[in-house]
């Protein structure tokens, strides 16, 4: 059974029994079964089914509260905020009574995005093995650290019911969880010394839009709802066309592949429909719908955000739909403005740098935001790196200073001013750690510019807390650019060893 059907699979499955507790036993969300993790210090929703009118009580560790389900059979309490700590018995009682055991009170992240959030920790068909994913498997006995995989499941209405469990950390299960997420809860799990839950929700090649509700594309983004009927539309006519085309196309194909045959060559691909944008999980709000709001109003610390290749190519939309994004998963979790973290999308030949510069953008103009910058830990040639260590472990560092206030730099030097003084283009940046460093040898990927169009490399070197930028040819510069390649080769770091941002000092 592929992904998908085995997702649709659950979905039914959890919907089968959504309908049997409206005709009698309380049913829990799928997000509440043995060995999860609650978020600590805050109000804990708790959410369900059971017959209309049925009196629900739940429990938690002597706190006990109460709700009658709605004409609908929907019910929900919410738990005091309580400290860390487990395991816990909850437990839900009304005419029937269900016990959830190895349950813990403890710091929950949502992970979501695409591809590099979904890449597990252990072997995936097509792609390269995670570095030391081996050693890591064996030695992941974190019994405090807990994944819940959200099932695949596109939606074009809103959905209340997913399917999936939590996992309890070992080297029998961790080879299953994301590994981005994975190498961010044990580092938050060493530091804090608490339970951390990771709520995994994510699918490969998907672009932002499908992240978001579909009211607020409609009023803020009708360009992405017209693109989508106009598809739609094409749909409509190039398929009949195929149809009358097949047996024409079909025989020409089998021609081909006797051909191809002797001459020793590969066969080309057996022509096929085009595909309907209609059921593709592309299509605008589908995942928001089937694997975001079922998960609410879940308590979470905050977010991990790892996505933007989709966007690759529409990257000025993505300065602008980014940010809607993360304003509006705050506005429906009714959380306030939660820490939302993101990864910033590595070196690749096929991935621009005006996309880094959105993300850049987005850290520079929405509150309570971190970029994890992953100039250094990129693969040229694939857009899966393989190392993912270092990025949930500077995910850690950043909720470490943003939801738990830690001291502490989590970020490389971002660039903040330029200043043109004789001919030199003098930078200030903040997050400068101890200092400014250059990493193995003078500093490199800086340009500059005469006429903000034709930039020429350029000498960069640092001048106490800024970096001075020239070139023999330009004696009147207007702009400066660091690290604006697909692939950049950069070396500006702070003394925490962690790398700037590339970035332009003109405005795009």
């Amino acid at each position: 059974m592929n992904g998908l059907n085995h997702s649709a699979a659950l979905i039914a499955l959890a919907t089968f029994l959504v309908a049997i507790s409206t005709r009698a036993d309380v049913t829990p969300h799928a997000l509440f079964t043995p060995h999860g993790v609650l978020q600590r210090e805050m109000p804990i929703p708790v959410w369900g089914k059971a017959d209309p009118g049925e009196n629900v009580t739940v429990v938690l560790d002597g706190a006990s509260v109460s709700a009658a389900a709605n004409a609908a059979g929907d019910w929900l309490v919410r738990l005091p905020a309580r400290p860390a700590g487990g395991p816990f018995m909850l437990t839900l009682s009304g005419k029937n009574r269900i016990e959830l055991n190895d349950v813990w009170v403890g710091e929950v992240w949502l992970a979501s995005g695409q591809s590099n959030m979904e890449r597990q920790l252990g072997l995936r068909n097509g792609q390269q093995p995670l570095e030391n994913w081996e050693q890591e498997v064996a030695s992941a006995n974190y019994p405090q650290i807990r994944h819940f995989t959200v099932a695949r499941t596109p939606s074009d209405t809103t959905l209340t019911v997913t399917a999936g469990k939590w996992d309890v950390c070992s080297p029998a299960t961790v080879a299953q969880f994301t590994a981005v997420g994975y190498y961010f809860a044990r580092d938050l799990r060493r530091k804090l010394g608490v339970a951390v839950g990771v709520i995994h929700s994510s699918w490969g090649g998907t672009p932002a839009e499908t992240w978001m509700r579909r009211d607020l594309l409609t009023s803020q983004f009708p360009e992405v709802i017209t693109a989508q009927e106009k598809a739609v539309a094409a749909y409509d006519i190039a398929l009949p066309k195929f149809k009358a085309e097949e047996p024409a196309l079909l025989k020409a194909w089998e021609e081909a592949v006797a051909a191809a045959k002797v001459a020793g060559k590969a066969a080309p691909a057996k022509p096929a429909p085009p595909r309907n944008p209609s059921t593709t999980q592309n299509r605008p709000a589908s995942l928001y719908q089937g694997m975001i709001t079922p998960l609410q109003p879940y308590a979470i610390r905050g977010v991990l955000w790892y996505q933007g290749e989709s966007n690759n190519g529409r990257t000025e939309a993505y300065r602008t739909l980014f940010p809607a994004l993360i304003r509006d998963w705050r506005a429906q979790w009714g959380q306030g403005d939660f820490p939302f973290l993101f990864v910033q999308i590595a070196p690749f030949r096929g991935i621009t740098p005006e996309l880094r510069d959105a993300q850049l953008h987005t850290w520079h103009t929405t509150p309570n935001t971190a970029m994890v910058v992953t100039t250094d830990v990129g693969d040229a040639d694939d857009i899966h790196p393989t190392r993912k260590e270092p990025v949930g472990a500077r995910l850690a560092l950043a909720a470490r200073a943003l939801a738990y206030g830690e001291a502490l730099d989590y970020s490389g030097p971002r660039f903040q001013a330029a200043t043109i003084t004789g001919g030199k283009v003098v930078l200030s940046f903040d997050h400068l750690g101890g200092g400014l460093v250059a990493k193995d040898g003078p500093l490199r990927g800086f340009t500059i510019s005469a006429d903000g169009k034709t930039f020429v490399p350029a000498e960069a070197v640092i001048a106490g807390d800024t970096v001075e930028v020239s070139a023999v040819t330009v004696t009147a510069p207007v702009a400066v650019r660091y690290g604006w390649t697909n692939v950049p080769d950069v070396n500006l770091y702070n003394t925490a060893g962690l790398p700037a941002s590339p970035f332009r000092s003109d405005t795009p």
